[in-house]
């Protein structure tokens, strides 16, 4: 399959009219959108930042290639844009970005589609063709541009595979690369190694992780005969192939940006033993470099909560129409609706999700060792009543006994090797974590009994201090790790039986996306068509409780969009707690607000007031700041 089978004439714009990163993706999209390559434009558009939120695409030189992989594409497909200007688009170099490539693969793509998708990434590591882009004075001369590229690397594979020399007579290096998606960086980085190490005339071997599967996996009589091995990837590779072996380990962006200097250190000699665990099945995160103690238990609970929320939300929101189903509007106490919904998400679903917090965020620390011990830990806090508290310290607890267990039967005999995994480890680290468990569980249930009662204890006012704080929480980051931690607060406190928290939490989540939805209806002149558009989605994705919807816009303009947010937001947060409103659903945005307190009427009616001032103030004051758009 050729790349002009995927590049169209209809997904391309030779002149960009954005000024701006968010401008660009909202552009493409709309461009993808307008050929019909799209099934969901909005999901696709979330695809899109939730990938840009791992980390930038814009690599330098010039380039940018946003990407994604999902169901909200209906044809795999290529969007082509130029700024002869440049954009600010974030890049690794700090340059201004001139060619974008926005890459839409669908979940059903076949590796014909993807392997297509990931040769154009690699044709852009080439600086004339680059500049021949660049250079291009009409759509049809970009097409030609890349097809007389593709004709050449054809050849050159051709002359390459044809090419016979000794397989032991020069340097060898192995690479493994691997990117989130695996279609962009993936690829990228595998040829800048690739050309590297042919200018030096050494051999070399890359493995890529992307989203077709596995490709030139590295064997053992490889690994056995290496120089120098390098992993460059941001997303989980098999490394305990690599055991005993010196390794360079780092982001994937390093194999795009500096190949030479990977290649340097692999042939040095200096870098550190890897030490696998025996797990061939598992995989170890390669971040490339250390991360901070915070960020490191950042991504252990995000772990944990992630998986954690679809027991929670499924269970929760069960649950919850349970108790509508009960009262005096429905069928009364003792009826079957009742029971089996309550049945199934309050005794079951919802009473799950402690022990997978807890399993989930000892197998992020400790990979598949530390699931077991987590999530019998976190058992053991939830048939104790020690909350979501005890599930938060079982799972971190249970993550580094793992890692200390581990430790210690490194030095076991080899003859005991396979023991080790399938015996030694599971027992001693379900043992250990259980033990210290036991003895912590009575005085967790004990802090989670004192904080449910002082929670019950406040005042009208101190609920509008906790309701503003929360609310501005949810607001200052929009899905980033304030506004994970309020959710996570308002699920720990719905657990223990307090619904104020949550209420304040889905309340100010609803209020970015809906102000930005009001500011562009009646400041349309503010903001562009495509503004407009997205402006109009967020409606129903505000009213879902997705604030996400409001990323792009705060991307393009952080200081008003965040602060007129925020402002919204704290007032609805406080407004829920004035009202005295009580939520038992954990998510569900408009769709589970009649449950405010056992279906009330006046309180339903409070709730959905608290969300429609928080959203106008919010809406008024951006419209108001927002600058007019440069003509």
């Amino acid at each position: 399959m050729k790349i002009s089978d995927l590049l169209k004439q209809d997904t391309m714009i030779l002149d960009l009219q954005s000024s701006s990163k968010a401008e660009v993706i909202e552009e493409l999209v709309s461009k993808l959108d307008e050929a019909g390559r799209l099934n969901n434009k909005e999901d696709y558009m979330k695809a899109i930042w939730a990938r840009e939120e791992q980390s930038t695409t814009g690599l330098g030189e010039g380039i940018a290639i946003p990407h994604a992989k999902t169901a909200a594409v209906k044809t795999p497909a290529i969007a082509f844009g130029r700024s002869k200007e440049g954009i600010d688009y974030e890049a690794l170099d700090g340059q201004p970005s001139h060619l974008f490539f926005m890459i839409a693969a669908s979940e059903g793509a076949n590796n014909e589609h993807l392997a297509t998708l990931s040769k154009l990434s690699t044709f852009l590591m080439d600086d004339s063709f680059r500049k021949n882009l660049l250079s291009a004075t009409s759509l049809n001369d970009v097409i030609s541009t890349i097809d007389t590229k593709e004709a050449e690397e054809e050849q050159a594979e051709e002359e390459e595979a044809n090419e016979t020399t000794s397989a032991d007579a020069d340097i060898f290096i192995l690479g493994v690369t691997g990117c989130p998606t695996g279609i962009a960086h993936t690829y990228m980085a595998a040829d800048a190694l690739k050309k590297e190490a042919q200018e030096r005339g050494y051999k070399i071997k890359i493995e890529t992780n992307g989203s077709g599967g596995v490709k030139s996996k590295l064997t053992q009589e490889d690994i056995d005969r290496a120089n120098g091995i390098i992993v460059a990837a941001d997303t989980k590779v098999e490394m305990d192939r690599f055991d005993g072996k010196k390794i360079v380990i780092a982001p994937v962006a390093d194999g795009v940006r500096k190949p030479g200097k990977l290649i340097d250190r692999a042939l040095t000699g200096e870098e550190p033993v890897y030490h696998g665990d025996g797990n061939k099945s598992g995989a170890e995160e390669n971040t490339g470099s250390k991360q901070s103690f915070g960020n490191s238990i950042y991504k252990h609970l995000m772990n944990g909560v992630s998986n954690m929320l679809p027991f929670v939300i499924g269970g929760g929101i069960l649950l919850a129409i349970s108790f509508l189903f009960e009262s005096d509007w429905f069928l009364g106490e003792d009826n079957v609706i009742t029971d089996i919904l309550g049945t199934i998400g309050g005794d079951n679903a919802f009473a799950l999700f402690i022990p997978v917090l807890a399993a989930f965020i000892a197998m992020s620390i400790a990979d598949r060792p530390g699931f077991a011990p987590g999530l019998i830990a976190g058992y053991m806090a939830f048939n104790n009543d020690a909350g979501f508290l005890g599930g938060l310290i079982a799972g971190f607890l249970a993550g580094y006994i793992a890692l200390l267990v581990k430790k210690l039967l490194s030095g076991m005999p080899q003859a005991l090797e396979g023991l080790r995994t399938i015996l030694f480890t599971p027992v001693l680290n379900i043992l250990f974590t259980g033990v210290i468990m036991f003895f912590l569980v009575a005085p967790l249930a004990s802090v989670n009994l004192g904080l449910q009662n002082w929670l019950g204890d406040l005042g009208t006012g101190n609920m509008v201090i906790l309701g503003i704080v929360l609310g501005v929480m949810m607001a200052i980051d929009m899905g980033g790790p304030i506004n994970k931690a309020a959710y996570t607060f308002g699920i720990a406190m719905l657990d223990a039986g307090n619904l104020g928290p949550q209420a304040a939490v889905m309340a100010a989540g609803m209020v970015p996306p809906l102000g930005i939805a009001i500011a562009t209806t009646f400041w349309k002149h503010k903001f562009t068509k495509q503004q407009r558009e997205s402006g109009r989605t967020n409606y129903v994705l505000g009213a879902s409780f997705i604030t996400e919807g409001a990323i792009p816009f705060a991307a393009a303009d952080p200081i008003r969009v965040i602060s007129a947010s925020v402002v919204g937001a704290g007032i609805a947060g406080g407004l829920t707690g004035l009202f005295q409103i009580a939520l038992p659903a954990p998510h569900g945005g408009v769709f589970t607000m009649f449950l405010v307190n056992e279906s009330t009427f006046s309180y339903i009616g409070l709730y959905a007031l608290a969300i429609v001032i928080g959203a106008v103030v919010t809406g008024v004051l951006y419209g108001l700041i927002k600058k007019p758009i440069q003509k």
